[in-house]
Order: structure tokens, then sequence, then C-alpha cells
């Protein structure tokens, strides 16, 4: 049976470049690879097919012969013009270590290493610092100067990690790419390499100060600016204020988490601010006003209106908490606590009394609730 042409294999025009072959083959050996294909029995084959293919276009000096020969420039060991000949399966862990990186890449600590040598910089951690402020504060907003335990980088090796201007060297256990491979029966398997720790460089010489760390551990003052609306669970972002990078890497950044306090008086939901005010029974029946606080410390005056129960609420507009990105203030909302008299005297006891004989319809809610109570009792009997 007569091979395929390895550009119909792989999909691609014969004129195609190095990138586009290379993304042909991607796409092939992710649509083709076994493990995605359980049910066809010719999945592995066409797979092989694909890599053969592939092995043989992404060298150049091989690609050549292959576009002026076909496929006898490599029968019978031919080289084709300096290719170093091909073995029939096609080389098969070189091949697909390249969609392997394309697949797994990102999860394994970044792409292929380029080259020995290889500077391989990390950067530096994101750092949390959790805020606690007031209502009154969050009301307002604040600057506020924040001590930030972080690390920066060393200034005796200028973030190197070396001492006395030397340079770290190319780690020969992986030449340079942090990661070393092995071959595990159909799969290639990436690992972190174990002498550099994922670095891809080696220290010989290490800094006494930083002891080859590249950075050393201090504490920060930042003045941070907290703009007024911020509530619980805020975020703000400090960019490059977080722990310094390694081997020149960039610093990462510093994430402040805002916790507002409870208060004594306000409760708040959003823009809205709740100020449950006491109010005697006296008050609530015959009606009147009440002096109640604002957040911004002010006074405002509340007509309490005849009759009122517990739990009735008026609204205070423009009295509540700014909106954290603009969009106006919010409301604030007065609810009335009606309370009952304690430790009465004599005389008021005998008041009250004598009140409750004249009270005959003035309890409207009273009235309706124990209607409804002797018709659920009356239904019970039957």
């Amino acid at each position: 049976m007569s091979k395929r042409d390895y550009y119909d294999v792989l999909g691609a025009s014969k004129g195609a470049s190095a990138d586009e072959l290379k993304k042909a083959y991607r796409k092939k050996a992710k649509e083709l690879h076994p493990d995605r294909n359980a049910d066809n029995p010719n999945a592995e084959s066409q797979f092989k097919e694909v890599n053969e293919a592939y092995d043989v276009l992404k060298d150049p000096d091989k690609k050549a012969a292959y576009d002026r020969y076909g496929h006898a420039a490599f029968e019978n060991g031919g080289g084709g013009h300096g290719s170093g000949g091909f073995r029939g399966q096609g080389d098969f862990g070189s091949a697909f270590s390249d969609v392997f990186d394309d697949l797994f890449g990102d999860f394994m600590g970044g792409g292929r290493g380029g080259g020995g040598g290889r500077t391989r910089a990390q950067r530096g951690n994101d750092l949390r610092y959790n805020l606690g402020i007031t209502l009154e504060e969050a009301y307002n907003g604040l600057q506020k100067t924040l001590n930030v335990p972080t690390s920066i980088a060393c200034d005796g090796c200028k973030g190197t990690g070396a001492e006395g201007g030397s340079e770290p060297v190319t780690c020969p256990t992986c030449a340079g790419m942090g990661k070393v491979r092995a071959q595990q029966g159909f799969f290639t398997v990436e690992r972190t390499c174990p002498t550099c720790n994922g670095m891809g460089q080696t220290i010989k010489n290490p800094c006494k100060k930083c002891h080859g760390a590249g950075r050393v551990e201090t504490e920060k003052s930042l003045s941070v600016n907290i703009p007024a609306g911020v509530e619980t669970g805020t975020r703000i972002r400090l960019a490059g204020e977080g722990e310094a990078g390694m081997r020149g890497g960039p610093t990462g950044d510093l994430y402040i988490f805002i916790q507002v306090a409870d208060h004594e008086i306000f409760e708040r939901d959003g823009t809205t601010l709740f100020c449950r005010v006491p109010v005697s029974m006296v008050d609530a029946a015959l009606g009147g006003d009440v002096e109640v606080p604002t957040l911004d410390g002010g006074r405002a005056r509340v007509k309490i209106p005849e009759g009122s129960q517990s739990g009735r609420q008026m609204r205070l507009r423009g009295k509540g908490m700014p909106a954290l990105r603009g969009g106006g203030t919010g409301d604030m909302l007065i609810e009335l606590n009606v309370e009952t008299p304690v430790k009465l005297t004599s005389q008021q006891k005998e008041l009250l009394r004598e009140f409750q004989e004249l009270s005959t319809d003035n309890n409207p809610h009273s009235s309706k609730f124990f209607s409804a109570v002797k018709g659920f009792w009356d239904s019970m009997k039957g």
C-alpha cells in the first residue's frame, strides 16, 4: 500500500510555512490522539502517521528532500541531502513533545526552554492584606499608611542571587529548560527539574546577604487611598507592591481586602443605612417627632405619625452610604421600635387599667387577629 502524501496527512498545502505546518500538526494530533478515540481501532496508526509526516516536514533538510523526491528520498535508508536518515515510524518521542507542550505546557510552568542558559525569571508572589475600618471611615473615605511585610530584590547581588557580580550558570540536568522529560510507555512525562527547582540555572557562589534567593525580607510602608463607599469584601489592587520576583522577574501585586466593622447605631445594606429608633407608647399613639443621628455627624428630625406601630419605616433620602464608583448616595431608613413601659407606679398602673376599660375599638390589629383565631378554632371543631 503506497504512503499518503505527508502534506495531505497534515491537511496542509505544499507551500505552508513552518508555523502553518506546526499548527496543522497540533490540530491533527489532538483530533486523532488514541485517548480521545477509544472507539476507533485505526486511531493509533493514524496518529503515528501524523507524527511521521510532521517529523519530516518540520526539519528543513528532510522537507527539502521530500519536496524534491517524495517518499523515495527516505527509501533504503537514504539520507536525502544530509537528512540523517529516517526511521519508518518517525521520531515519535520528539514529534509528540511538540503537541505535549501545546496541551500541557501551561500547567507545567510555561513553554519549552528555547535553548540552554535561558534565564528562568519568576514573577513574585501576590500579597494579601486584610484592613479593618469603621463604618464612618467607609462613609468618608480615608488615607491609610500600612506597614506590609514583604520581600524586595537584594541590593547585594541585584536580584541575581550570585555573589560578587558573578552570574548563575545553566543547570546541567535540564540544560536550562527548568524541566526534565521521561518516556513512560506511550507518553512523555514532564517534571520540574530536581537540581534547579525549575529555575533553569544554578548558583555556584551564592550571595551572602540573601543566600542565593535574590531577595530579602523587609517591611514596607505604603500610603493607601481608601475611597468612600467601600464595604466588606471590597478588594483594592496595588500593582507592583507585592513580593519581588526571582532572578529579575517582575514584582507581584498587593491586594487589600476591606473589612468594615459593625456599628453600634447603624446597619448597612449596600448604600442603604438602617437605624432602629425606640419611641414611647404615648408618642407612637399620639404622634410626635424624634431626633435621629446621621452618619455624617449631623441630626435629622423625624415626624412620628399618630398610631404608629413597631416596625414602621420612614425614609431620609440621601442620608445613606455613598456609592463606591459614583452614582450618588443611598437613603437611610428609620424603623420605629415602640417600647412598653416598665417599673410602673401604682398610679400609672391604675391609669392604664382605666385606659384599657375605655379602649374598645382602639386596637385594630388585635381585633383582626383574635377574630381570625376564633374562626380557626371553630373550623377545627367542625
